[in-house]
């Protein structure tokens, strides 16, 4: 008798107990994917440049915050930093070789939460046909349900990253301090769960 209660009070409390969240698909609102740069340019400024397409989901569990996986695709060519010339430039064999590597991949490998809403993200980045690993500082701005418009379940996400582009061979004006070595990476961005 006493064995019985016993299942029937663990039978009600695992009925009655929240069910834990399960890892999630997220896919990268293109409509709302910011990715910029920043780079000195002969010590008298950061130039400001962006790319406008790019494509990207991850795997990842909001109660846990365990990430499983992530890419990010970044398409070489469509770099824009408001001068035609200039971005010509910067899509040819100087800076990103646009013709002969398309893509610019991250590939998320660890995420580490942090304090509040904040982690890091560690991937290796993929780029003139080199691989790296990278860290990124992530900070999770809001999970919800969209207020408006697909109603889907959004995570917004805001991160940075630090490289030195010579490191993938991307040398050009290094040396006489013409273009910064160091590269500030910023992404603004909203997933949706799917």
């Amino acid at each position: 008798m006493t064995s019985t209660r016993i299942s029937l009070g663990l039978l009600a409390l695992f009925a009655t107990a929240p069910l834990a969240a399960a890892p999630a698909t997220y896919k990268i609102d293109p409509e709302h994917f910011s990715i910029a740069f920043l780079i000195e340019h002969i010590g008298y400024e950061k130039l400001i440049g962006m790319f406008s397409k790019a494509s990207g989901e991850f795997v990842y569990d909001e109660e846990t915050k365990k990430l499983t996986s992530g890419t990010v695709e970044v398409q070489a060519a469509s770099v824009n930093s408001h001068h035609e010339g200039r971005d010509d430039h910067v899509r040819g064999k100087d800076f990103l070789s646009a013709e002969k590597f398309p893509v610019v991949r991250f590939v998320a490998r660890d995420y580490r939460p942090g304090k509040a809403n904040t982690g890091t993200l560690r991937g290796d980045l993929t780029l003139l046909g080199q691989t790296h690993p990278v860290d990124v500082s992530v900070t999770l701005n809001k999970a919800a349900k969209y207020p408006f418009g697909h109603s889907k379940h959004t995570l917004g996400v805001s991160a940075r990253a630090k490289i030195k582009r010579s490191q993938w061979g991307m040398s050009y004006g290094v040396g006489n301090k013409m273009v910064g070595d160091e590269v500030e990476l910023l992404f603004e961005f909203e997933a949706l769960k799917q």
